[in-house]
């Protein structure tokens, strides 16, 4: 069993904000963060995915079919969107990048043929990102 991690890159803009609470609450919490016109991110997401190796091509799976499913169910849905109006999982859940990690494990859980889904790396900066492991970790 071998472990092979693909990155891509997306822009999103994004708002903290829980309905539950007053607006005050909202700012103590959140800062800056909850001002509802939103701020942007340039994300970098690791997909880290494990199984053997296969012993004609060498690839743990087929790397161009990989970055195409990253595309598909994530990059072409959260790429220059304002996830809280834009992404259905975040009009009730508040996009944090744990939250966002979790997400996207949904998304492509179950989807890349020959291999398992082994973590979800997302980077909101350079130093702030959190790690899925799937719902069973």
């Amino acid at each position: 069993m071998i472990l092979l991690t693909r990155k891509a890159d997306f822009s999103s803009a994004h708002f903290y904000w829980n309905d539950a609470w007053t607006e005050a609450e909202n700012e103590r919490v959140f800062g800056k963060c909850s001002n509802r016109q939103g701020h942007g991110h340039n994300y970098t997401l690791e997909v880290t995915v494990q199984g053997a190796i296969d012993p004609v091509s060498g690839f743990v799976v087929d790397l161009k079919e990989l970055k195409d499913i990253m595309e598909r169910e994530v990059v072409s849905v959260y790429d220059h969107r304002h996830l809280n109006h834009e992404v259905p999982e975040f009009k009730t859940v508040v996009p944090t990048t744990e939250n966002m990690a979790i997400a996207i494990w949904r998304r492509l859980d179950g989807k890349i043929p020959g291999a398992k889904l082994h973590r979800v790396r997302v980077y909101e900066m350079a130093d702030l990102f959190a790690d899925f492991y799937g719902e069973g970790a």
